[in-house]
C-alpha cells in the first residue's frame, strides 16, 4: 500500500515536470532518493518511463481533434494540414530517435548521474534567461505551425536529441531551440508537445519489452496508479502552461532550474562527501 502512495506522488511530480520546462528527471532523481519504491532498480527505471506514457496520453487527449487526420468534422484542406503536422513531427523526431536507439543504454550507464543532472539544469536555466532577454524586443518570425520549415524542424529536433542527456528537460531543450530561431512561445510549446508523442511512446515500449512485461500484481497496480495520476495532472499542467505563456515568458522557469540545479549539487554533493 505504501508503494501505491509513492506512485501517486511520483505521478503528480511527473505530470507537472514533464510539461513545464524544468526537467522531470531532475525532480525524479531527488524523489527516488527520498521515496524509493520497494520493487528494485530495474522496475523503477521502467516505472519512470510508464508514468511518462501517462503524461503523453494527456497530449493525445487535449489535441486529439487537431492531430486526428481522419476526423469527419474536418474539411479536406484541414485533413491535409493535419497530415503536414504529423510529417513535421516525424522529421523532428529523427535525430532523437536515431541517437536514442543507438546510445540509449550508454547514456543510461554513463550520464545518469546527479552531477550531470545538476549541471544541465543550470546550463539550460541560464539559456532560458539569455534567450528570452535576447528575443525580448523582437517579433517572432514563426507564429503559426504551418510556418515551420524543414531546416527549423531539424534544428529543434537536434535540441530534442540533446535532451537525451539527463536533467536537460525534453520540453525545455526543444522550447529553447525553437525560441532561438524565432519561433513564438505558443508554437514552440505545442510543437514540443507533439514531438513527445512518438519519442515517449517509443521509449515506453522499449523499456516494457526489455522488462519482458513480467510484473507482479503489486507492480502492475503501481504502474497503473502512477500512469493514471500522471495523465490527470498532465492535463492541468499543459493547459496551465499554454495559458501562462500567452502573457509571460519562460525566464521564471530558467531561474527555477538554476535553483534546483544548485539544490541537487548540494544535496548529493554533501552525501558524497559524508559517505
Amino acid at each position: 500500500m505504501l508503494d501505491i502512495l509513492k506512485a501517486i506522488i511520483f505521478g503528480i511530480v511527473e505530470g507537472i515536470t514533464e510539461w513545464l520546462p524544468i526537467s522531470s528527471t531532475g525532480h525524479l532523481i531527488i524523489m527516488e532518493e527520498l521515496l524509493k519504491l520497494d520493487q528494485g532498480d530495474a522496475f523503477f527505471e521502467m516505472f519512470q518511463v510508464v508514468i511518462q506514457l501517462g503524461a503523453i496520453l494527456a497530449v493525445v487527449v487535449i489535441y486529439f481533434h487537431k492531430l486526428n487526420p481522419f476526423s469527419p468534422k474536418k474539411t479536406q484542406k484541414q485533413k491535409m494540414m493535419t497530415w503536414q503536422i504529423w510529417i513535421k513531427v516525424v522529421i523532428g523526431c529523427v535525430p532523437a530517435g536515431v541517437v536514442g536507439l543507438l546510445f540509449n543504454d550508454w547514456i543510461d550507464k554513463k550520464l545518469y548521474h546527479w552531477y550531470v543532472v545538476a549541471l544541465t539544469l543550470i546550463i539550460y536555466g541560464v539559456l532560458f534567461i539569455v534567450v528570452e532577454n535576447y528575443q525580448k524586443d523582437k517579433t517572432p518570425q514563426v507564429t503559426k505551425f504551418s510556418q515551420l520549415t524543414v531546416p527549423m524542424i531539424l534544428i529543434i529536433g537536434v535540441f530534442q536529441m540533446l535532451a537525451l542527456i539527463p536533467g536537460t528537460s525534453r520540453s525545455g531543450a526543444t522550447i529553447v531551440g525553437a525560441l532561438m530561431i524565432g519561433v513564438s512561445r505558443s508554437v514552440a510549446a505545442e510543437y514540443t508537445f507533439f514531438l513527445a508523442i512518438p519519442v515517449m511512446f517509443g521509449a515506453s515500449l522499449l523499456k516494457l519489452v526489455k522488462f519482458g512485461f513480467n510484473f507482479t500484481a503489486m507492480q502492475a497496480a503501481v504502474l497503473l496508479v502512477g500512469m493514471v495520476v500522471s495523465f490527470a495532472v498532465s492535463i492541468v499542467a499543459i493547459k496551465f502552461l499554454m495559458s501562462y505563456i500567452r502573457k509571460n515568458d519562460f525566464k521564471v522557469f530558467g531561474y527555477y532550474r538554476i535553483v534546483l540545479g544548485v539544490i541537487v549539487f548540494l544535496f548529493f554533493g554533501i552525501q558524497a562527501l559524508l559517505a
